[in-house]
């Protein structure tokens, strides 16, 4: 006699895990790491190693004291700890990277329950509250080649710095990276293109959020009047776009609910750009998208055969 064996979900089995994700990810960022070493020489592969270090053992410590399980083995960490190093100026003062790795860490991810219950992007917010607390270090532009030399205009803002330096760089300059820059991991739109490109191919990401998100920021800008081309490859457009907007947990789980997550996302970040007083709107744009995830998954999500609309 056959037998119907019934069991539960999940039904569909896979070798992918969280690991091998992150493993995924941390390859991906390699050559704007690459690039950032090449500009401004051993400073910016210090930053990473203390950023990287500092958020492994802040996670080993946290879990720890808490007594729940340990998750460094995961390289969600490591992930946070690189991602925020590339957030950072060069010359940062160590001190301060390993104050973002705390905020990341304890206060945004292990005080949440851990990976998957954050609410926002440990990286991304630990990146706003150092922008908010110590503006001076984070809006210091660092010149390729020398990472002490401050790319400074007197009594500019950050947000006109960083205009002047978008209409001083050629376009090539600015794809391949030879500008200065506040963030490490903004220099390079070619690099963060090869990382997405492989994190496409490896099926870790989807490109429909970086696809909207960099469309919308180009779309807008032209129709305000500015030069497209050069607001999406200046600052950390690049950056926030592939590997921040798509992070897992922070961001919507459909389809439908990633274009919505990508068109706010576009739209918050022309209007800080073009009408702000912050030197990039990124960071904030997908903070305040962070937020607004859990309802856009909940008009979004479809309901499931058979099921009941609460």
């Amino acid at each position: 006699m056959n037998q119907l064996i019934v069991s539960p979900s999940p039904h569909t089995r896979s070798s992918v895990t969280t690991r091998s994700i992150m493993l995924d990810v941390v390859i991906a960022l390699l050559p704007a790491l690459a690039v950032a070493a090449w500009l401004f020489g051993g400073r910016a592969l210090l930053v990473a190693a203390v950023c990287v270090g500092s958020s492994v053992l802040l996670e080993f410590l946290c879990r720890r004291l808490m007594k729940r399980d340990q998750t460094i083995g995961d390289l969600s960490a490591v992930v946070t700890g690189l991602l925020l190093a590339l957030n950072l100026p060069v010359g940062i003062p160590l001190w301060v990277a390993i104050f973002g790795c705390f905020i990341a860490i304890v206060v945004v991810k292990q005080l949440f329950g851990g990976i998957g219950q954050n609410f926002a992007n440990p990286a991304m917010a630990a990146r706003v509250i150092l922008l908010a607390s110590f503006s001076g270090y984070m809006t210091a532009r660092s010149v390729p080649g020398d990472y002490l030399a401050v790319d400074a205009i007197a009594s500019a803002t950050p947000l006109a710095r960083m205009a002047a330096d978008a209409e001083t760089s050629s376009l090539l300059q600015m794809f391949l990276g030879v500008k200065s820059t506040c963030a490490m991991g903004e220099v390079s739109a070619l690099a963060l293109l090869i990382g997405g490109c492989y994190l496409v191919f490896r099926r870790v990401i989807s490109p429909v959020t970086p696809l909207c998100y960099i469309g919308t920021v180009f779309v807008l800008t032209g129709l305000l009047g500015a030069d497209p081309v050069r607001q999406i490859l200046a600052g950390g457009l690049m950056l926030g776009a592939i590997f921040m907007a798509t992070d897992y947990t922070t961001s919507p789980a459909t389809t439908k609910g990633k274009v919505i997550f990508a068109l706010g996302c576009g739209i918050i970040t022309v209007l800080i750009r073009l009408y702000g007083g912050y030197p990039e709107g990124v960071s904030f744009a997908i903070l305040l998208m962070n937020i607004l995830t859990p309802q856009i998954d909940k008009l979004t999500m479809k309901k499931p055969l058979g099921g009941k609309t609460a």
